[in-house]
């Protein structure tokens, strides 16, 4: 049991922290928030990080009613997400920025914004529809009645958004030191354990949605 509770743990945190991808949020933050000073830098971070954290955490609450009102089952959802994730994985392994991430009107747009915290920073840079359904399915694993489990996402979601505040505000200092070519080899790598993962969404859908497969009865 306690075997299960740490990889389901280990699971919640390593899909979280690879889909919310702090450094490549970093380094948009650092294009979008050129030419601002120390001040608004910082509670550029901590708008932007606490807004996806109430999304995250909101959407890992509620995930489970949100597919019962559509009439969405789990086991849909999460081959979905898993597709969802591929697609994400893949993009990362070619280097890209993922388009459920920012597209480059989006990211044109908003260097003239005000305020970039809301858009595209924390929507949907770091609360996209990939960390979203991934909440979700993560949550919905877990149980309903489950409150360690669901504890135990939302405790991903607080260390991977941590995680990524620590990072915009030590965004100068952390560009300094890793480059695109530095950034783009950490992408590939983390692109690679998204695809697994997403592979394993699809696996545990399809298994739970088709028995037979799995030699269920």
């Amino acid at each position: 049991m306690d075997g299960d509770i740490l990889s389901f743990a280990l699971l919640s945190l390593s899909s979280l922290l690879i889909i919310v991808n702090p450094l490549a949020a970093t380094m948009v933050y650092v294009t979008l928030t050129d030419g601002m000073d120390r001040a608004t830098k910082r509670d550029v971070a901590k708008v932007s990080c606490q807004v996806a954290c109430v999304i995250l955490v909101a959407f890992a609450l509620a995930g489970s009613y949100i597919l019962q009102l559509f009439g969405i089952t789990l086991d849909a959802f999460q081959i979905a997400g898993g597709v969802l994730l591929f697609g994400i994985g893949i993009e990362m392994v070619n280097a890209r920025t993922s388009r459920t991430k920012m597209t480059a009107t989006e990211k044109y747009e908003s260097i003239d914004a005000e305020t970039v915290s809301v858009m595209p920073l924390a929507i949907p840079m770091i609360s996209g529809p990939g960390s979203i359904t991934t909440a979700v399915v993560l949550s919905n694993q877990a149980g309903q009645n489950n409150v360690f489990l669901i504890a135990v996402v939302i405790g991903a979601i607080a260390v991977s958004i941590c995680a990524t505040y620590v990072l915009l505000i030590h965004a100068d200092s952390v560009t300094s030191r890793i480059g695109q070519r530095e950034f783009r080899v950490i992408n590939r790598v983390m692109g690679i354990l998204l695809i697994a993962i997403a592979v394993q969404f699809v696996i545990n859908g399809i298994s739970a949605a088709f028995p037979i497969l799995s030699g269920g009865v």
